[in-house]
């Protein structure tokens, strides 16, 4: 088995140790060698969303190993037989979300989300938002401390802990689920089509100023958000056979 690792790791120091032990017995390379089989990733959650992030154009597969404190998309740190896990993991392909944010000012930023696009109210004030999906007004105004869209890999982040849907990986669908609604108060959001277009405009955005986050990007004073699955990125994550991410998003719907 002639598998070439490239390894990353969190700057925390179990990660750190794991890399000395595996580079001994592994070897390491660079993730943009050409022949680089697989990158592994040494960290939590965080530490791998953020190493999909930064080699998704590379277009290789990334193993995580838990290295840190949440590790719901990480396999279990295992340094022995670590090339034979690699041959027997399977693939899970996710699509990223493509947030465009639009600030009071006139700038336009552009960000890539594997789990989430959230928009959060900035001040005391609540914030107020129009909602409109595919080019159609379905909420003329909640007021809410936010909202968000998740993608299904990013169901059981954020959007769990706002209350919102888990969605199965292979199931096309988005989560739109709202934090904290205080108008309509028993609005729990909704289950959206994947192909769906999404735009919030901030109502009243100079008084009650709203941020827009995807992933690690945030943008402040927002006048209006749109958020749409990216039809140019796919990335590939693998899992060991008995710790699919499948399996736990199955799961963490029977939990207390």
């Amino acid at each position: 088995m002639t598998t070439k690792i490239a390894f990353q790791a969190a700057p925390n120091p179990e990660a750190q140790k794991a890399l000395t032990r595996l580079t001994q017995t592994y070897g390491n390379a660079s993730p943009e060698e050409p022949d680089v089989d697989v990158i592994v990733a040494l960290g939590g959650d965080g530490f791998i969303l953020q190493i999909l992030h930064d080699y998704m154009d590379l277009g290789k597969p990334v193993y995580g190993m838990n290295c840190g404190s949440v590790g719901f998309l990480m396999n279990e740190y295992d340094p022995e037989n670590l090339k034979e896990r690699l041959a027997r993991a399977d693939e899970t392909r996710i699509r990223p979300l493509r947030m465009r944010a639009t600030t009071i000012e006139g700038e336009t930023v552009e960000a890539l989300a594997i789990n989430e696009v959230s928009l959060l109210r900035e001040t005391r004030q609540s914030a107020k938002i129009r909602i409109t999906i595919d080019d159609q007004v379905r909420m003329n105004e909640l007021i809410c401390d936010g909202i968000l869209v998740a993608t299904p890999a990013g169901s059981t982040a954020y959007n769990l802990s706002a209350h919102g849907p888990v969605i199965p990986l292979d199931a096309p669908l988005l989560a739109l689920t709202p934090i904290s609604a205080f108008r309509p108060r028993r609005w729990r959001g909704a289950l959206l089509p994947h192909k769906a277009s999404v735009r919030f405009d901030v109502l009243d955005p100079a008084k009650r100023p709203v941020s827009a986050v995807a992933d690690h990007t945030e943008v402040r004073n927002v006048d209006h958000v749109t958020v749409a699955e990216s039809e140019d990125h796919t990335m590939s994550m693998l899992f060991d056979p008995d710790h699919s991410l499948q399996e736990r998003i199955i799961r963490e719907q029977f939990v207390d």
